[in-house]
This record gives C-alpha cells, sequence and structure tokens, in this order.
C-alpha cells in the first residue's frame, strides 16, 4: 500500500503528543515519510522545531491540518497515511471521526483509549468496515492497556499448552494521570449507563467462542504475597483487553481466567484508594463537582520534568496452569507520559515496519503485534522479566 507517509501523529500539539513526537523522531528509520497532523498549523510548526532540535537529523514530518469537526479534512488525513496515531482525547468526544476514517480508507489506526464504552461502540460501529477494508484498529496502545496485553501473554507463553489457565496481574505505578485521562475517567463515571448499553451491544455481536472460555475474575484478593502488599480489583478496561487477546488465541489455553488488581505496601493506601475512587464515581455525576475535577488538569497538559523523571510502574504476574506456576514482571518508566509516548510510537513502527501475522478489524496489542512489540520495548528499555519463583 502506498502512500505519502508512513505514519502520521494526530495530536502532537498535545502534551503526550509532543513527547511522542519527539521519541518518534529519534527511532524513525532512514528515509521514513511521516507527519504531524493537529487543527493549529502554527503549533504544529513549532512542535515541528523542537523535534528538530531534539533528534537532528531526523527525517522532517510534513505538516497536515485537520480537526475532528471537519469531517473531510480527517478522511484526507486518514488516505495520506499507512497508520494514524492519535493522541486525541477524551475518544468518546473526538475519537470516533478517525476511526470511521481509517476504517473505511484500510488505514491503520491506534490511540492512547482507556475509555471502555468508546472502545466498545468503535466495536460495533466500525470493526465490520475495517475487516473489510483490511485496517486494523488498535485502542489502548499506552499504560492503558499495553503492560497489562503483553504481560499476560509474556506469561501464558511460559506455562503449557492446551490447560485452564489462570492468570494475575498486580499494578503499582508512581506518577500524575494526564488530563486526558482525568477527562476520560470522569465522562465515563458520569454516565456509567453508555457503557453497559455499549457493552451488551459487543457482546451480542462478538457472542462466545466455540470450544474455549475466558473471562475476567472479579473475586477480590485481599493480599499478594508476589506484589508484596495489599490488593484492589481494578475495573479498568485493561482485563477486558486482555480476555479479548485470550480469545483471539488459543495459546491462552480452553479455559482461561484474568484477574486484575492494584497493589499497595499498607493496608492504609489499599483503604484510601477506594475512598478515593468512590468519591470520584460521585463527584463525577454532579455537575458543579465535576467540573470543578475538570478544571483540575485540562488535556494537554502535563508535569514537569521532575515530576515525570520519578514515575515508573511495575505489574507483577501470577500464572498457574497444568501443574506449573510462573511469576514475571514488566516495568518501565512513567506510566501516564513518557512510558505511554514510548508505546504509542513503538506499537505504530511495529504495525508499519515488522513482519506481522495477518490481522484485520479491531484487534488488541497482544493480537496484533505480540511478541514483536515485546521485542520493540525491550530494545526501548523496558523490563519483560521471568521471576525467580522463590524470590517472586
Amino acid at each position: 500500500m502506498r502512500r505519502d507517509h508512513d505514519i502520521v501523529l494526530f495530536g502532537a500539539t498535545g502534551f503526550t503528543g509532543g513527547l511522542t513526537a519527539r521519541y518518534l523522531a529519534g527511532r524513525l528509520p532512514a528515509g521514513a515519510r511521516w507527519a504531524l497532523a493537529g487543527r493549529d498549523r502554527g503549533k504544529l510548526e513549532d512542535v515541528r522545531e523542537r523535534v528538530a532540535a531534539a533528534a537532528p537529523g531526523s527525517p522532517v514530518p510534513d505538516l497536515l491540518v485537520a480537526d475532528v469537526a471537519d469531517p473531510a479534512s480527517v478522511r484526507r488525513l486518514a488516505a495520506s497515511a499507512r497508520a494514524v496515531a492519535s493522541t486525541v482525547g477524551p475518544y468518546a468526544v473526538h475519537g470516533e471521526p478517525l476511526v470511521a476514517a481509517c476504517a473505511a480508507e484500510g488505514t491503520d489506526y491506534l490511540d492512547l483509549c482507556g475509555e471502555p464504552e468508546f472502545v466498545d461502540r468503535m466495536y460495533a460501529e466500525h470493526h465490520a468496515a475495517a475487516v473489510g477494508s483490511g485496517a486494523r484498529i488498535v485502542h489502548a496502545c499506552g499504560f492503558d492497556s499495553v503492560p497489562h496485553d503483553l504481560g499476560a501473554l509474556f506469561t501464558v507463553q511460559r506455562l503449557p499448552e492446551g490447560v485452564p489457565l489462570h492468570v494475575e496481574g498486580f499494578v503499582r505505578a508512581q506518577g500524575a494521570p494526564s488530563g486526558g485521562t482525568l477527562h476520560s475517567l470522569v465522562g465515563a463515571f458520569a454516565e456509567p449507563g453508555r457503557a453497559l448499553a455499549a457493552a451488551r451491544r459487543r457482546r451480542a455481536l462478538e457472542g462466545t467462542v466455540p470450544g474455549r472460555r475466558v473471562r475476567v475474575d472479579r473475586r477480590g484478593l485481599p493480599r499478594t504475597r508476589l506484589a508484596r502488599g495489599w490488593t484492589l480489583p481494578l475495573p479498568t478496561l485493561d482485563p477486558r483487553v486482555v480476555v479479548r487477546s485470550a480469545a483471539a488465541s488459543e495459546r491462552y489455553g480452553p479455559d482461561f481466567t484474568y484477574g486484575h488488581y492494584a497493589a499497595f505496601r499498607r493496608p492504609v493506601s489499599a483503604v484510601a484508594a477506594a475512598a478515593g475512587a468512590g468519591g470520584l464515581l460521585a463527584a463525577a455525576r454532579v455537575p458543579a463537582l465535576r467540573d470543578r475535577l475538570l478544571a483540575l488538569r485540562a488535556p494537554g497538559e502535563g508535569p514537569g520534568d521532575a515530576e515525570l523523571a520519578a514515575g515508573w510502574f511495575t505489574v507483577h504476574f501470577a500464572g498457574r496452569g497444568g501443574g506449573r506456576r510462573v511469576y514475571t514482571r514488566v516495568s518501565g518508566p512513567d506510566p501516564g507520559y513518557l512510558g505511554t509516548a514510548v508505546m504509542l510510537a513503538e506499537s505504530a513502527l511495529c504495525l508499519v515496519h515488522d513482519d506481522l501475522p495477518p490481522t484485520r478489524g479491531q484487534v488488541t496489542t497482544a493480537t496484533a503485534m505480540g511478541d514483536a512489540l515485546i521485542a520493540r520495548l525491550r530494545a526501548a528499555g523496558f523490563g519483560f522479566d521471568v521471576l525467580d519463583p522463590a524470590g517472586a
């Protein structure tokens, strides 16, 4: 497929978009054809100057002006690219025009979406078109949900084949949430009915996996020796992504269960986190309080260099099946910004340049990229490690 650009980064003028642009510039192969896209050409020119200063000698990006409020401009953007990576959220508000355009044009699409309602709705609305055109629609290519999806795959690959498997993931992280993440969370909490309706619609379209069972383990798990602390179930997009990867591959066994938890060193921290989540859920449904929450950090805003440098994450995995137990760990830098920018950029590079299994339609990172993306992230400094059971 010959297009004007290998990769287009949409939303390059935002905080995470700028980080992604700078990282991407330093990783592009010689002769790569890429572009920065957004609504404001002047701001795009500023980003291009910063990218050139940070990565001298890198391929110079073109600039494309496009606005989700102008469907024709978004369609032209999609038609120009082999792959489009979008950092423009909240996706429930801004995301669908680009997904629709990529599905129609046969263009691979990636984003940082952690919004279950949006992901399910895009499956219902555009999966069939993407299957027909050959486009790969890959949501959640940042901290939501790459470490969890690829970490579960990495763990499963070290367990026996053809037997029931159970995997648990335990998340610990330090770092400020992005403005886009905050707005997405508040939006999801404000109207939970939409998410339930979208999930039901998707289930009706997908059906079940013949002869196999995959499911999320929603039971509580008070303590874990693996992550050295106390836990709370995490009802995020991540476990849904993991079980969709499992549904797409027999390697996960005939009966696969995944449990997803936040891990805390002290029980008081777990209690405080639960109370905070409950407060956020309640406040998101009160218009005045919701507005105050949204004012805390706007999409496109981010922390300073010191805060970014102090960020980190680890996800410990415990897998069992066929009489065997395996313990693994995925680790990386600041999850909300630095790590997410690397994961999105490497995902785009992987789709465009690596030899991957044939897939089409809405797929997960593990299904579309799997081992190739794990290799890229390891080369970028992320950890994918098998732990000694005695010390796990």
